[in-house]
């Protein structure tokens, strides 16, 4: 078997770390981190499971930010479980020779819904009339057992829950909803006869956002819930809107053409949907740098955001990408519009270090028809026609034909391994290319031995597909810093991420989905999981 070549490889890489350790006066905390972070999912993936789960003891004694220095006696001391497993005698010369050199490759915010969960069927009525007064949709359940179902069927954006209810606990309802109330910032408030110190401390280390005591001061309430929902409402507003340019972000982006879908199958109401892409962007960034990157980025979004309709929604769909989408337009409608921008764009003169410079962008368009009325086929059609408009010669914009469909050639799609684990990375490699020899597309698999070695690699080319397992703990550059540069730097259209680390905090986990990752493989894992995970994004990326 392939894995059985590792082992040994890994017991080598424990005495020579060790050995190259005791030469030194100290070891710095965070290397040591690293070494056990590294060995915890390298052992685990190649089933060294003694291994694995004595790194995995050893890493709660470090931390990856730690700056003390360790002594030989006192890291050997705690470290020297490691060598139980190990031979004593292990063939000499390098342990990573010849194993990892791989070249073949706000329109609709919240609705403000209530969900009072109160047997108390008077007190209910009554704030559910008080509430409504104020125009907040409100639902009521009387037992634990409907306003569960109420909670993940209606899907509230507040919950009123009482403590005492007559089927369960309130506590136990509040466990129950807590976690995916807080994804949604979805406050909770508990209220309760039981006013008391200790439950207000039980209530708010449970998850709750406030505690309210009965009988309710109405007056009160209600300036709390108007309170915590303009809160909600700005923090909903600002994860939509694209921090560099003003303007709404992808996110968005998903939410509005879902309901321009579900309106046009509704009313039969035609939306157009357009992508566009700055021409030669990365040039742009390469001779007169980021700062001026941005500054065309913010220009752009300024010069549609003058030329649009108040009803059309404008968005940065990723990098140098913007989406835009025209309720009540048709393609040829639409079209007109682009060309209107194209001319002022084209008229905009940008000026760096006494050089003069114009930039154009090519965009790609389609309209809502019977048979392509979902996001993804409305995306890829669209994309489609900029993917032509640039093969053409760019500066230009191109209408959706379905004849695009046969003569859109297939792009090329690359792996790339980026991971400062010589023997994850050679495996992971190893099985990729094997993997792909049965495949109808043209694929080429990479790796990378370091964020910075990838990130300044001549690996980008705008005709590919890239598929990036991306390690999340490198030196130099750890992989959210190259995760960021990739979403700000390069089209999402084109790639997608998959975060590859020991760690298994969900804040790490929620971190990283939050700038970008597409997926998230935890170590260790078993090659045939991430074979089907590499599976799933091809089909991800190739829907783009």
């Amino acid at each position: 078997m392939i894995i059985e070549k590792y082992k040994p490889l890994v017991e080598q890489r424990i005495r020579s770390s060790f050995d190259q350790w005791a030469n030194k006066v100290s070891v710095e905390e965070k290397e040591i981190y690293r070494f056990l972070h590294n060995l915890k999912g390298t052992a685990g993936t190649i089933g060294m499971k003694e291994i694995e789960k004595e790194a995995e003891l050893k890493l709660n004694l470090f931390s990856d930010t730690g700056t003390r220095d360790f002594k030989y006696s006192e890291w050997y001391a705690l470290l020297e479980s490691l060598l139980d497993d190990v031979p004593t005698h292990l063939t000499e010369g390098n342990p990573s020779e010849g194993v990892f050199t791989q070249h073949i490759a706000l329109s609709d915010l919240s609705g403000n819904r209530i969900l009072i969960i109160d047997d108390d069927v008077d007190l209910a009525a009554y704030l559910k009339g008080i509430l409504e007064e104020r125009n907040y949709p409100v639902n009521i359940a009387l037992t634990a057992e409907r306003g569960l179902k109420l909670f993940y069927d209606w899907k509230p954006d507040m919950i009123l829950l009482d403590i005492l209810l007559p089927d369960t606990n309130g506590m136990d309802v509040l466990k129950q909803i807590v976690e995916k109330s807080q994804l949604e910032h979805s406050p909770i408030i508990v209220i309760s006869s039981e006013d008391t110190r200790e439950r207000r401390i039980h209530a708010y280390r449970s998850g709750a956002m406030d505690f309210f005591g009965k009988p309710i001061d109405s007056e009160l309430l209600i300036a709390l819930i108007d309170n915590r929902f303009r809160i909600k409402q700005q923090w909903e507003h600002s994860i939509i809107i694209d921090e560099l340019t003003g303007i709404y972000n992808r996110k968005h982006f998903n939410r509005m053409i879902s309901q321009l879908i579900s309106n046009f199958l509704r009313t039969n109401a035609v939306f157009s949907v357009v992508i566009m892409d700055l021409d030669h962007f990365k040039q742009i960034n390469d001779s007169y740098g980021h700062l001026m990157g941005d500054e065309v980025l913010r220009s752009f979004a300024a010069i549609v955001m003058d030329m649009k309709r108040e009803e059309d929604i404008f968005c940065r769909y990723g990098g140098e990408e913007f989406a835009l989408l025209l309720p009540n337009t048709d393609r040829e409608q639409a079209l007109e519009l682009l060309q209107h921008i194209r001319e002022q764009f084209l008229a905009h003169v940008f000026s760096s270090a006494g050089q003069h410079f114009m930039v154009t962008f090519s965009a790609g368009i389609t309209d809502s028809q019977k048979d392509n009325a979902h996001i993804d086929k409305l995306v890829k059609e669209a994309d489609q026609a900029l993917y032509l408009g640039k093969q053409s010669g760019r500066n230009q914009t191109i209408l959706f034909s379905p004849q695009m469909i046969n003569n859109h050639n297939q792009p090329r799609l690359n792996i790339l391994v980026v991971d400062d684990d010589p023997l994850i990375r050679d495996l992971v490699v190893t099985h990729l290319l094997q993997w792909q020899q049965n495949k109808n597309i043209q694929v080429l698999v990479k790796g990378y031995e370091d964020g910075l070695q990838f990130i300044h690699s001549d690996w980008y080319s705008e005709q590919d597909k890239y598929i990036i397992l991306l390690d999340g703990a490198m030196p130099t550059m750890d992989g959210v810093e190259v995760l960021n540069k990739l979403r700000e730097e390069y089209p999402e259209r084109n790639i997608v991420v998959a975060m590859l680390t020991a760690r298994i905090n969900q804040t790490d986990i929620i971190h990283a989905l939050q700038h970008g990752a597409d997926d998230y493989i935890v170590k260790p894992f078993q090659i045939s999981e991430l074979l089907s995970r590499v599976e799933r994004l091809v089909k991800k990326i190739l829907n783009k």
